[in-house]
């Protein structure tokens, strides 16, 4: 490196992620860290000229294909294809080749090279400088964005210039299909790859726009990709344009000298549809009108439209953290993919990775309701309520899996793209009933923070419905009239098909109350769904005789049945290169032991902290934390959160940074597969649920806050019933106002047990409460208590 010309502008840096040159090294997690999104379309943050590249990625919700399942040994019940995301045709590619020799950072001389995701504004920007082998300096620059107002269109303004003399150019930008992408077949958690997945329908070319169509071969869909290009060149430079069943190539040749520039603005649209709907041609009309759209409109309008799209969405989602710089730009780098995973119009949910990368495939996992809802209940319930109408629209799948089961009700799918259960493996996948009840749990509460009936009483009502009736159909009664739910696997998956999971009963329970209340308030739709009072009967005794297993003995509940009287895990004979320990050790080992792989109980004191005393929380965090050896970026949040109402505050802070550092600094070495929504949305639970001490189990709103040393003040929002509560704290007090609210309005929350009203006319403060006591922070097992910073 010998010189750095010049870099991008530095705004306020808390709103921004910067990698150079230095980063090279780790493109899978850059690429990841710089995706961009809108819910529908999604671009990995690769280079604009594609190589080097660790993974390509151009995501559609919901695009698949479908492959079949092998087992040596078959059963009744074992699905026979599994969905996995594949990747859409390529629109960000330009390509430079200057005096003949491609544009390669790892070639010639690098004198710059930086790229940086500007939160604020929702772009990807880029600026390199570079020198070929052959002795020709190039400026590159770059900035890309994903629409988060036109569903369609993603876009990319690229310019080059010659700064210390003439050199010959050529320019190729293209939308390239059936990209190659590394099969990682080394780690189970791994995705399946599909070569050449896309089958050739349609290419279109029209000057210097065009459209390509595509099928897959076995899950029936077609997409369509389009690209409009709007060069700006020098007189002297010429263009042309030409197609292939896989490739769409706008081509700029020419001499370009000191003080000229070349800037190439390229728009992209892209649509999916079930090979059903629209026929090739219509839909090629369909992408090339919205690309045409935007180009028409120019680069500079879709900016301005992004700003005022994140605009309004920061407004609630913004998170201030006042004490570490670091941390408040990585609570806002997760608070920004988790705006830009979902969208709030028509029915698409959010996979594990969102639209950064291809890792589980692509799946929708119960991470969505159990970490990523709640968070987008307070700061985007419409794109909760987005998400739980996917659910709904899949409803009929669930219906048929568990009639094949020979179950009752609806079983949800543990791993799924389309609808049907993708999860081979049994024991943490078809046993992981809990993710009919943290669907239920997500409708729920959704409907309390928004008042939404009219969801409840159609589709939310639905779901409650069809997963109460499977509970009360899976569970079952002992003579001392107790209600058991055995043979399951709750969020811990090291320990498989246990009896009274005690999450899974908790959630179980809530789901047949729920379900129960709700038919109350809306009986003629429970009419609809043929529900009688002895069936609304049945699910309210179950609730009451649910089985809570607790252990007399040792003072603490159990994970599940005789779990505390397993065997203990050699914690000290385990070495650091040992973990995570599914990829080292047999699971039958696992399954035995005491050893958890991510919060489960801990996980239940959170989603139900009026279950548990005070002292029964505090026996049960430090009994399971010398035991969980958070395997799983799922399990920081919660045992943060409880950490912090214990009064661990040091122990809840480093968890909070394990949480959001996860991707920023690839903790879990699995970023470059794509972010982990879990665990950013885990991050904003930690601060809120944590440090802000807020609780949603009661009829209002409650917060009993408590802020470490190391955050001097710690501010955010929520949506409560069409509402903007704007939540303020510092070392001496807490801060509740109504902000945007018009006059007269006003809110009734809980503060360390008093009840306020806060109004739009004046905000309530009040001192913080005193941080509890129960003693020095509990060991973690040996070398895996969090770092922190």
């Amino acid at each position: 490196m010998q010189r750095t010309p010049e870099r991008l502008s530095e705004a306020d840096e808390r709103w921004r992620i910067r990698r150079t040159h230095d980063d090279l090294d780790r493109l899978g997690e850059t690429e990841s860290v710089f995706a961009l999104s809108n819910g529908w379309l999604g671009w990995r943050g690769t280079l604009d000229e594609g190589r080097p590249c660790d993974m390509p990625g151009s995501y559609l919700n919901g695009l698949h294909e479908r492959r079949k399942l092998n087992y040596p040994e078959d059963g009744h019940g074992f699905p026979q294809l599994s969905d996995t995301v594949i990747s859409a045709p390529n629109a960000t590619l330009v390509r430079l080749w200057v005096d003949g020799e491609p544009l390669d950072v790892r070639t010639g001389t690098l004198h710059h090279h930086e790229q940086v995701l500007d939160l604020r504004v929702g772009v990807l920007e880029r600026l390199t400088e570079w020198t070929s082998p052959g002795g020709h300096t190039v400026r590159v620059r770059s900035t890309r964005l994903v629409s988060l107002p036109r569903r369609r269109v993603g876009a990319v303004e690229w310019t080059v210039e010659a700064p210390h003399g003439p050199v010959e150019l050529r320019i190729c930008a293209d939308l390239l299909a059936n990209e190659r992408v590394e099969d990682r077949a080394d780690d189970p958690r791994a995705a399946a790859v599909i070569d050449d997945p896309l089958v050739g329908e349609v290419r279109h070319l029209d000057g210097s726009a065009g459209a390509l169509v595509h099928r897959t071969e076995h899950s029936d869909q077609r997409v369509a990709a389009a690209v409009a290009h709007h060069p700006t060149a020098p007189d002297h430079f010429t263009s042309s344009a030409d197609a292939t069943e896989d490739r769409i190539r706008f081509s700029l040749t020419g001499v370009l000298q000191p003080g000229e520039r070349v800037t190439l603005a390229k728009f992209a649209a892209y649509e999916w549809q079930p090979v059903d709907g629209a026929s090739p041609d219509d839909l090629a009309e369909e992408v090339m009108t919205d690309a045409l759209a935007a180009r028409a409109d120019g680069f500079a309008a879709l900016c301005a439209e992004q700003r005022a799209a994140l605009d309004a969405a920061w407004r609630t989602a913004d998170v201030l953290l006042d004490g570490d710089d670091k941390l408040q730009v990585a609570i806002r780098f997760a608070m920004f993919h988790l705006i830009q995973a979902g969208r709030p119009d028509g029915d698409r949910t959010i996979p594990a990775k969102g639209l950064t990368g291809n890792g589980y495939d692509g799946h929708v996992l119960w991470d969505t309701e159990g970490y990523v809802l709640p968070v987008l209940t307070y700061v985007a319930p419409e794109v909760a309520r987005s998400a739980l109408r996917w659910r709904h629209a899949h409803l009929p799948q669930a219906l048929d899996r568990a009639a094949e089961l020979r179950l009752t009700g609806a079983i949800f799918p543990w791993r799924t793209i389309g609808g049907e259960e993708c999860s081979g493996y049994w024991p943490a996948g078809t046993a992981g009933l809990h993710v009919n009840a943290d669907i239920a749990d997500a409708v729920l509460r959704y409907v309390s923070a928004t008042g939404d009936d009219d969801f409840l009483a159609g589709p939310g009502l639905d779901l409650l419905v069809s997963t109460a009736r499977l509970w009360a159909g899976y569970g079952h009664y002992t003579d001392d009239g107790r209600f058991h739910i055995t043979g399951v696997t709750g969020p811990d998956e090291y320990s498989a098909l246990v009896d009274d999971n005690l999450f899974t009963n908790l959630m179980a329970r809530r789901n047949l109350r729920g379900a129960a209340d709700a038919v109350r308030r809306h009986p003629e739709a429970a009419t609809r769904l043929g529900v009688d009072p002895a069936e609304v009967t049945a699910w309210r005794a179950a609730a009451d005789a649910m089985t809570v297993p607790y252990d007399a003995k040792r003072g603490v509940h159990q994970q599940s049945a005789g779990f505390t009287e397993q065997p203990e895990w050699d914690f000290a004979g385990t070495s650091e290169d040992d973990y995570p320990l599914l990829l080292h050790f047999p699971y039958l080992e696992l399954y035995r032991h005491q050893v958890v792989k991510q919060a489960d109980l801990v996980l239940a004191m959170q989603r139900f902290p009026s279950e548990f005393s005070a002292e029964e929380k505090a026996a049960n965090f430090a009994y399971y934390q010398t035991r969980t050896v958070r395997d799983s970026s799922l399990s920081a949040s919660p045992q943060g959160v409880l950490a912090a109402e214990l009064g661990h505050l040091d122990l809840a802070y480093d968890l909070f940074t394990e949480s959001v550092l996860q991707d920023l600094e690839d903790l879990g070495d699995k970023t470059g597969d794509g972010l982990h929504l879990a665990s950013l949305g885990g991050a904003w639970l930690a601060l809120v649920q944590g440090f802000g001490g807020m609780r949603d189990d009661r009829e209002l709103l409650s917060f009993d806050p408590r802020l470490p040393d190391r955050i001097e003040r710690l501010a955010f929002s929520l949506c409560w019933h069409g509402q903007r509560l704007l939540v303020t704290l510092t070392a001496d007090q807490a801060r509740y106002e109504l902000p945007d609210a018009p006059t007269d309005t006003s809110i009734e929350l809980w503060h360390h047990g008093e009840r306020l009203q806060v109004t739009a006319d004046e905000p309530v403060t009040r001192p913080m409460p005193p941080v509890p006591d129960f003693g020095p922070e509990p060991p973690s097992p040996d070398g895996r208590r969090p770092k922190g910073q």
